[in-house]
């Protein structure tokens, strides 16, 4: 029986996963609302809201407010593409999983999985160091002096952070759940109450806010830079198909909550931006031409201390339970390739405690790895736009391969989620914006992928890298360190196991 239906006599999700050649080893604790709130936290509007706010006002004014339903548009597409990849292939490991079981390729397989666990990597890095953002100004309204313009400050919140998230990330996924379903509740109720707020009472600009530019161009080139707060926030929902296996009837609730988390990152996003924008203080065109303003200066200067400090709570909880959420789902796509022996250690990295069911080695690795990413700490936005645009790469590489493999008739049958005869036009949508937007992120511009000389010496590399824009010199690291790996160890690195009750859909 093909892989994309329960086989009879299944009587649970576990019997499920063995027709991958898989036992189930972790806890398959998540019901659907666990997975959509896990997917919902990975995106997380308040975090990429809070940290690039300041370039999409800087560069485009309130009128920056148009990028957010074009890239929800264009992330949605895509969406729909992965949740149907994701209810035939409930495993944990989303794009490397579908590339291996899709691409007929060993190394395009690994190659995606590699550069994937390496950009989910940096927006772990990426998302802990937003919290500080948030984090010290709650602090500061409550009498603890800390100056949140110190990148060391930041640096020391950010780290912190880590160490905490991956101390939780170790007790187990029920805990994990737990957070993430609180952070959830807060973030949708919070959000939307203090945006009423902001909107109803300190109404400084206009509703007509969202079609002022501040005196900026309103062109092509700027909209494509303001974008990149919206990009930032709007990926990670394929974290539903990641904790597939943890996930009770993952066939079914992988797609629903792929597609609702997007949903409803959407609509709270966009009731969140056209509040702030309403409530900046001042002149908007003294704002624009002063590069922007910060959400947490509009927060302080509008609302009272107890009602800002309860706004910056609720919002560093959230930012909190993202990190969380994306370090967890980091975690299984390391742990997914270690299983399918494809990583360095991977016997160490494969390891599951019995007692929590989590891979505590892929624990530690995920955070080791985010770890590098703060070591020269320049700020958050520089490894924020790294974290995007390898992220978008891993995403294009997964389409081009589904793509492929609708080609060759793929799927044969069809699964709870399902495009029909329109799965192939989807697909195609997906891989043009996804390249479009890839080309965004490559483009060398000052604002959004500088080299680091010319980041004003908060980086700085020796000779001919300090040349080399930042996304290219991460993806020059991340390939020629996989390269090298690779090419010493692809006779030892296995084909990924594929069952032959998988392949009867894939061939």
């Amino acid at each position: 029986m093909a892989a994309t239906a329960r086989p009879a006599g299944a009587v649970d999700d576990s019997a499920d996963l063995a027709q991958f050649g898989y036992e189930q080893r972790l806890h398959r604790r998540l019901h659907f609302f666990s997975s959509f709130a896990a997917a919902f936290s990975y995106i997380s509007p308040a975090t990429g809201i809070f940290t690039l706010f300041i370039l999409g006002v800087g560069t485009l004014g309130g009128a920056f407010f148009w990028t957010w339903p074009v890239v929800a548009l264009g992330q949605f597409i895509v969406a729909m593409n992965f949740a149907e990849v994701s209810t035939h292939f409930p495993v944990a490991g989303s794009v490397f999983q579908w590339t291996k079981y899709l691409a007929r390729s060993k190394a395009y397989a690994w190659f995606s999985g590699w550069i994937y666990l390496w950009a989910g990597a940096l927006t772990v890095a990426a998302v802990v160091a937003t919290l500080p953002l948030t984090l010290i100004p709650m602090l500061n309204d409550i009498g603890i002096d800390w100056d949140a313009a110190s990148l060391t400050n930041q640096k020391w919140v950010a780290a912190g952070t880590l160490i905490v998230i991956t101390l939780l990330n170790t007790f187990g996924v029920r805990i994990v759940a737990l957070v993430n379903n609180t952070g959830v509740l807060f973030e949708l109720l919070g959000l939307f109450v203090f945006a009423i707020i902001l909107a109803l009472f300190h109404n400084n600009q206009g509703v007509d806010v969202v079609f002022d530019t501040g005196g900026a161009t309103f062109n092509a080139s700027n909209f494509l830079v303001a974008m990149f707060m919206g990009l930032f926030v709007i990926y990670g929902f394929d974290t539903a198909s990641t904790l597939a296996e943890e996930t009770n009837d993952p066939r079914r609730a992988a797609p629903r909550a792929v597609l609702g988390s997007i949903g409803a990152a959407f609509v709270i996003g966009f009731v969140f931006l056209w509040a702030m924008l309403m409530a900046i203080p001042g002149d908007l065109d003294k704002v624009v031409a002063d590069g922007g303003i910060s959400p947490p200066a509009i927060i302080d200067a509008n609302l009272s201390n107890a009602l800002a400090t309860g706004y910056l709570f609720v919002v560093s909880f959230a930012i909190f339970v993202c990190c969380l959420a994306i370090q967890a789902s980091t975690i299984r796509l390391a742990y997914g390739m270690a299983r399918d022996k494809q990583l360095p250690g991977s016997s160490v990295l494969q390891t599951v405690n019995s007692r929590t069911g989590t891979p505590v080695g892929a624990c530690i690795l995920v955070a080791l790895m985010a770890a590098l990413f703060l070591l020269k700490y320049a700020g958050v936005a520089y490894i924020a736009i790294a974290a995007s645009g390898m992220i978008y790469l891993s995403y294009i590489l997964a389409n081009v391969c589904i793509l492929r493999a609708r080609r060759r008739g793929w799927p044969k049958n069809e699964g709870k989620f399902s495009l029909g005869r329109w799965g192939m036009l989807v697909n195609i949508l997906a891989i043009v914006w996804g390249g479009a937007m890839l080309i965004n992120f490559a483009w060398h511009r000052v604002a959004t992928n500088p080299k680091p000389s010319e980041t004003g010496d908060l980086l700085s590399f020796p000779g001919f890298l300090n040349d080399i824009p930042i996304l290219w010199l991460v993806l020059g690291f991340v390939l020629i360190l996989g390269g090298a790996y690779y090419a010493a160890r692809r006779h030892e690195i296995p084909e990924p196991p594929i069952p032959e009750s998988a392949r009867a859909e894939i061939a």
